[in-house]
């Protein structure tokens, strides 16, 4: 797997994640990346898990046509 780096991340609306582990999907081997959410969810609780194909996490996204990361690396 390439190179990611574990820590705190900022997704581009605001809220904070941890990468805690990479992963591989067990039927397709996509790469996925293991995090969890840094705040509490009404809908989903403390501390949530998340699982997203490490492709989309790195991926960029268009705001007010600006291109920037979908997460970004703070720690």
């Amino acid at each position: 797997m390439a190179e990611l780096k574990l820590g705190k991340y900022e997704h581009y609306k605001g809220k904070q994640y941890e990468i805690i582990s990479l992963a591989r999907h067990s039927e397709t081997l996509e790469e996925l990346v293991i995090y969890k959410a840094l705040y509490n969810s009404e809908e989903f609780g403390h501390n949530t898990l998340w699982a997203r194909p490490k492709s989309m996490f790195l991926e960029t996204v268009n705001v007010d046509g600006k291109e920037i990361p979908r997460f970004r690396y703070i720690g």
